[in-house]
């Protein structure tokens, strides 16, 4: 028995030292009719006084607790008030029980609804600071988490109340946690993983990334578990999340959307390199509109190679969605720009000499 208990029964047995109070069956009526009152005097007091006071309050969570608690807090008040009149009859037996267990999954599921209001109100704030689909994905799982782990702790208790030895159940949970969370290792993984890149904000919907395996595409959506990249031949990739955190991913939209192209000419022997570069500088200012404004144009010298002089041409774009059009479009400018300047464009070629 409880300290509570006691205190009540302690109160009801004065009770019982009054002459009009010697029938045990009109002490517990009156133990019922109190407990009843006392409930309603608790719907007045929650609807007239402390409902006006949380309205004046910054915070809405005494609010929604207040509002979502009251009911359950009356249907508690009048099951204690049950479960005393039946230990003062003396029936400790199974209808006692049967009280006792109502009012555990009474007081269990007060405590659940104001966990979900506090991660409620959390959720509503975090995602007021932040821009990420974070609160999104983590308010239902918190919620499917407490609405479990509260089920476990009634489901305990009602096991104490008719005096079962939780004991065995209580190892067998934690051999299955450790079994789970073995079997489960990889699916943690991702979804820390996820977590990690939501807080982080590593990537965002609409980013161009590039895997270490190669791929290259739009992140589509941020899932708990996976990542949506789509490709450029419009095929949806879904990654892992843990391999997402853990591998090295090339970000072209961060820092800015701004990002630099690369072509490759070759040009033969005997020819001006100085010429060949002033030429093909002036042809691509002038012709290409959507080069990013203070970022200028390069072309490097760079190698002697087997069959003619390597160029190439480094150029940038405001935004890394045109740097595939850019790209073909200076390819084809620049070949027809030797072409038109009479300029050698080398291709393999072999000399054979013939020995007689």
């Amino acid at each position: 028995m409880s300290t509570i208990d006691a205190f009540f029964l302690e109160q009801v047995a004065r009770m019982h030292a009054f002459s009009y109070f010697t029938n045990k069956y009109f002490v517990a009526l009156g133990i019922i009719v109190i407990s009843i009152v006392a409930a309603f005097v608790l719907l007045a007091v929650f609807s007239l006084y402390l409902k006006r006071i949380a309205s004046k309050t910054e915070t809405i969570i005494d609010d929604l607790i207040f509002d979502k608690t009251k009911k359950p807090l009356f249907f508690l008040i009048l099951v204690y008030g049950l479960k005393l009149a039946l230990i003062d009859l003396g029936w400790n037996g199974l209808t006692s029980k049967v009280v006792g267990s109502l009012l555990a999954i009474t007081f269990v599921f007060i405590l659940l609804r104001v966990s979900d209001i506090i991660i409620e109100s959390w959720g509503q704030t975090f995602a007021k600071k932040t821009d990420t689909k974070l609160d999104d994905v983590l308010l239902p799982l918190f919620h499917k988490i407490g609405k479990v782990v509260f089920t476990i702790v009634s489901l305990m208790w009602v096991l104490h109340i008719w005096e079962i030895n939780i004991t065995p159940y209580l190892a067998g949970v934690g051999i299955s946690g450790i079994v789970l969370g073995l079997a489960l290792q990889d699916s943690l993984k991702n979804i820390l993983g996820g977590i990690n890149l939501m807080m982080d904000k590593t990537y965002q919907i609409g980013d161009k990334i590039k895997l270490e395996s190669g791929e290259v595409g739009k992140i589509h959506d941020i899932g708990l578990r996976t990542t949506k990249l789509v490709t450029y031949d419009n095929e949806v990739v879904y990654i892992p999340n843990g391999y997402l955190a853990n591998s090295r991913v090339s970000n072209f939209t961060h820092p800015d959307t701004k990002v630099r192209g690369k072509v490759e000419f070759m040009v033969g022997y005997g020819l001006d390199v100085e010429k060949v570069k002033h030429l093909i500088h002036n042809t691509i200012v002038k012709n290409i509109k959507e080069l990013a404004k203070g970022k200028d144009v390069t072309v490097q010298f760079y190698e002697m190679g087997d069959f003619g002089l390597k160029f190439r041409v480094f150029f940038w774009v405001e935004h890394w969605d045109k740097e595939a059009a850019v790209k073909m479009e200076i390819t084809e400018l620049v070949y027809n720009t030797l072409n038109k300047a009479k300029i050698e464009i080398p291709y393999p070629t072999q000399v054979v000499h013939v020995r007689r």
